[in-house]
């Protein structure tokens, strides 16, 4: 446990998003007992042009312009500030030498709104905790000087466009010069390992709440009144980047008499595919986030059938704690990042196997099984998460660091 510090959140997700995050989570765990100040990405240009309609937008030029404050408190001791200074959009520069100007350049105006802000609040000996920023995040070491700089990697970034460019030769470099390196995933806790020997797999958290069931009070939607049982599902976004359609194919072609249940929205190869021509195969659309437990409630078996694929293969799918919340059984590709929930969920790597596995999970299932799973939901909390990530910073930084 870390009590009474000060800690600086960098990230690549504003406090005012719309979505959850990861990130946000962490930071409102810390404030519990730290102080902490969580710093929203700055605007760069092009978003400053291209969006200045948009009513967040709009704040942040009003705060750019002085108009209103750029420090606003979240709670007791939680702060969120919104960096002044506008910075370059350079993703997208094909120069190694040039984007390595840029980029300091845009560390630097970002470290300034940063000390501008630990000063108001007084913040000293501060601990530097960087979800994901791999580009601003290359210099903040150095130009803020932390007690500790702790590098935060969740997802294979390096592997989406936006990030690819500069991010696969960027993000190791970030990673060396950390103190400490904290993942969700053993696969990237092996990845680190090859830049940091002080690299942790901490796990991830996850608020299940929303989705338990132990007073059987959620009721199953009617649309599954027409639907035959044993229903094998899967509730998230319907997309041929992470899911294999052809595994899909396969399950419901071999196993006629199961109902395979898809609910979220389509993309395109989706929408296109043959799953809609099989009678078996049920699309129930988009719903509501607040739906979603009363779907998943309504499988015999709940499933992930992702693809692997540099997108996937480190990802920890937080839909595996939801579907464990509420006692299912689980059969899912089997990847690295997976192998934690190898004594709860079932894990495949072939069409086959996922056949196999389904009859499995359908035979063996039990109200003791249920039991269990939930217990597993159960320990994925935030609290344990940033317990894990509190140790590993001890750990790494004991030698120099008294943490009394």
């Amino acid at each position: 446990m870390i009590k009474g510090k000060d800690i600086v959140i960098i990230g690549i997700q504003p406090w005012d998003i719309e979505i959850g995050s990861n990130c946000k989570n962490i930071a409102l765990e810390f404030a519990k007992d730290n102080r902490v100040l969580y710093v929203n990405p700055p605007m760069d240009r092009i978003t400053r042009i291209k969006q200045k309609n948009n009513q967040r937008i709009q704040k942040r030029i009003r705060i750019a312009k002085g108009q209103i404050p750029n420090l606003e408190k979240i709670s007791d001791n939680l702060w969120n500030v919104y960096p002044k200074n506008t910075v370059e959009s350079i993703n997208w520069v094909g120069s190694h030498s040039i984007f390595k100007i840029l980029n300091k350049r845009n560390a630097h105006l970002l470290s300034s709104d940063i000390k501008s802000a630990i000063k108001r609040l007084n913040f000293s000996d501060f601990i530097l905790f960087n979800d994901s920023s791999m580009f601003l995040g290359l210099h903040l070491k150095e130009l803020l000087q932390p007690k500790v700089y702790a590098y935060y990697m969740r997802d294979y970034l390096v592997k989406v466009p936006y990030w690819q460019k500069h991010g696969e030769r960027i993000e190791p470099h970030v990673v060396e010069k950390a103190d400490v390196l904290t993942t969700n995933s053993d696969f990237f806790a092996e990845f680190g390992l090859c830049y940091n020997p002080h690299s942790y797999m901490v796990g991830q958290g996850c608020d299940v709440s929303h989705f338990s069931d132990e007073d059987d009070t959620i009721k199953v939607p009617d649309e599954f009144n027409d639907i035959p049982s044993p229903v094998i599902g899967y509730v998230g976004s319907l997309t041929t980047l992470r899911l294999d359609i052809k595994l899909l194919e396969h399950i419901a072609n071999e196993r006629k008499y199961w109902s395979i249940v898809l609910v979220g929205p389509e993309d395109e190869d989706f929408k296109k595919s043959e799953l809609h021509n099989l009678p078996n195969v049920y699309f129930l659309g988009r719903k509501d986030s607040s739906e979603l437990p009363n779907y998943v409630k309504g499988f015999d078996v709940a499933m992930n059938p992702q693809l692997i694929n540099n997108l996937t293969i480190g990802n920890y799918p937080r839909k595996i704690d939801e579907y464990l919340a509420m006692g299912k059984p689980i059969i899912a590709t089997k990847t690295k990042a997976m192998e934690m929930f190898k004594d709860s969920v079932y894990l495949g790597s072939t069409k086959e196997q996922y056949i196999e596995l389904i009859e499995k999970a359908l035979k063996e299932d039990s109200k003791e099984r249920a039991k269990k799973r939930i217990n597993v939901a159960k320990s994925h909390t935030w609290s344990n998460n940033v317990e894990a990530i509190y140790n590993a910073i001890v750990t790494a930084t004991k030698h120099r660091v008294k943490w009394d």
